[in-house]
């Protein structure tokens, strides 16, 4: 589940930095201890993977590269801490439109400001139209590998990035330790879908899929990680598979004509806050 460890990673920066010396205290010494005393780890219990949800998974992810070209709408909802103490819910709505193995394009509105993506197996645009900003970097020549270096380079993560590589199948049964079947739903995406459930080192995620086309249409994660247990949830709908698509697709005028900057991760609210209190220090000497 490379793009999932992603997607937790994201979400969980801040709470990650302030738990690293806890778990480092807790993890080396009794590794250290464990070396010298030359005492064995306990046996990793083997996965416990039902077959029939292991089978709609596989299924899911056939129906999913046997497109070479899809299009469909996301709506992710995030939970954020709040003061009052139950979390806040934020949302957005992306368009997405794929071409295999190159093309991908992600105009995503809603409880932030408005952004628009483009990646054209040379290049990854990524533009704000409303600050009439844009980014340009060269990008590697794979979805998959452009999606791993948006992040890596920008902190850039779709929510759907489990489903639009080459292999969603093993993309989300990587290193899996549980996986079973929960049963059918009439209720999700206007259609039956049948709901399973995966869980991992990382993450537990709930999937639902459509029982005659065997796509998602609803994927739901919590990351073991966060101590505040926060929900991510994603709902897919309008599935296009193999649409006819213009090539000039996934280029934008209007991104051709905004004001270049350079792509980089999003800096922390602390640090900035730093920088900015340092400045009239500076000047002061």
């Amino acid at each position: 589940m490379i793009r999932s460890r992603f997607f937790a990673a994201a979400f969980m920066l801040t709470a990650a930095l302030s738990l690293a010396v806890g778990t480092n205290a807790q993890t080396v010494a009794p590794a250290k201890a464990a070396a010298k005393t030359g005492a064995k780890s306990p046996a990793r219990p083997a996965p416990q993977l039902d077959a029939k949800a292991m089978d709609l998974l596989r299924a899911m992810g056939a129906s999913l590269t046997a497109a070479k070209s899809m299009a469909f709408t996301a709506v992710a909802t995030y939970e954020s801490p709040s003061s009052v103490g139950p979390s806040l819910a934020y949302a957005t709505t992306s368009e997405v439109l794929l071409q295999r193995p190159d093309r991908l394009r992600v105009i995503t509105l809603g409880d932030g400001p408005p952004a628009e993506y483009y990646y054209d197996g040379k290049t990854l645009t990524a533009f704000a139209p409303a600050e009439n900003l844009v980014a340009v970097a060269p990008a590697p020549p794979t979805i998959d590998a452009m999606l791993k270096q948006a992040f890596d380079s920008a902190a850039i993560y779709f929510p759907f990035a489990d489903i639009v590589g080459a292999d969603p199948f093993g993309t989300l049964t990587e290193g899996l330790t549980k996986a079973f079947y929960i049963g059918q739903s009439k209720v999700v995406g206007g259609t039956t879908t049948e709901m399973v459930a995966i869980a991992s080192d990382s993450l537990f995620m709930q999937i639902w899929i459509g029982a005659d086309d065997k796509l998602p249409r609803k994927m739901r994660a919590v990351f073991r990680g966060d101590p505040l247990q926060l929900r991510h949830q994603v709902e897919l709908s309008n599935w296009k598979l193999d649409p006819v698509i213009a090539a000039e697709a996934f280029a934008s005028m209007n991104a051709a004509n905004a004001k270049k900057i350079a792509f980089a991760a999003p800096k922390p609210p602390a640090a900035a806050a730093a920088k900015k209190a340092a400045k009239p220090a500076a000047k002061a000497q």
